[in-house]
């Protein structure tokens, strides 16, 4: 990552990957609370989610405008494109499901953060051109991340790529040898992900990532002064507890963060 000139502000916006755990109820959502309630409790803790559930399906709008009715006026929703559009075998003719999708997402308006295109293992550089021209077609008025799972573009042609259509190069930490920051974009977009399906429970931290989380502290104080702001995401399989993770790279950061009081989550008798 290149290196910048001087300290100034960063904004963070710090969430994790999706919301509607039954396993955080009593470790962060009260005991009591209905599961459609869950967002809006959420809201009040963090300003931004990454939303998996758009990766499914596009949702109907009647349920899009419910997200954007209960979460305060400052949160953000970052939401993943659909696996038809992102997994299908030509990316380059999915132009037209993409921009309905996004039609749909614009019923977030000012709340829609950041669009996640999140492509497949076996996705390689030799989709170059198809993406060129997917990318072509993206509107300039909506932020997008790529995330690459294929070593094959780990090339300064795909930098080029990125930086002219201005989409981040999303970065996965999935445990393993962090693949390298690379700035195309105004902000950077970073998921803690971990090993899927590694931790029994997932209502409290198991292992001890401060040595990782520093090593990321530092490279967003490396950045150049273009980037703006980081969007981060930390999902359940890093830690153990994706919202205790989240707070912890939050401090670490210099941020204001909190979890509800036991009576808060209807512990204070038992």
């Amino acid at each position: 990552m290149e290196s910048g000139l001087e300290q100034r502000a960063m904004e963070y916006r710090l969430g994790t990957a999706g919301f509607g755990y039954r396993e955080w109820v009593g470790a962060f959502y009260p005991r009591d609370l209905k599961a459609t309630d869950y967002l809006a409790f959420y809201s009040q803790y963090f300003d931004t989610v990454e939303l998996d559930t758009t990766f499914h399906a596009t949702p109907p709008a009647e349920l899009v405008a419910r997200w954007k009715s209960v979460t305060p006026e400052g949160f953000r929703f970052s939401v993943k494109t659909p696996a038809a559009i992102t997994h299908g075998n030509r990316i380059d003719e999915q132009a037209a499901p993409m921009l309905w999708f996004l039609e749909t997402m614009r019923g977030l308006e000012n709340k829609l953060g950041v669009v996640l295109l999140q492509f497949p293992p076996g996705f390689t550089f030799e989709q170059f051109g198809r993406l060129s021209t997917f990318l072509s077609h993206l509107p300039k008025d909506v932020r997008f991340a790529v995330e690459f799972r294929h070593p094959s573009w780990l090339r300064d042609e795909t930098t080029a790529l990125l930086r002219s259509a201005r989409v981040a190069w999303a970065v996965g930490d999935y445990d393993t040898t962090v693949l390298p920051v690379r700035v195309t974009a105004d902000f950077l977009y970073i998921r803690w992900i971990g090993v899927h399906g590694r931790f029994g429970h997932l209502d409290h931290e198991q292992i001890d990532v401060d040595e990782r989380l520093q090593w990321w502290k530092t490279q967003f104080e490396r950045t150049p002064r273009a980037v703006k702001s980081v969007w981060g995401i930390v999902n359940n399989d890093f830690t153990g507890y994706a919202i205790g993770t989240c707070n912890r790279m939050k401090r670490l950061l210099g941020l204001a963060a909190r979890e509800p009081q036991a009576a808060e989550r209807g512990e204070l008798f038992g």
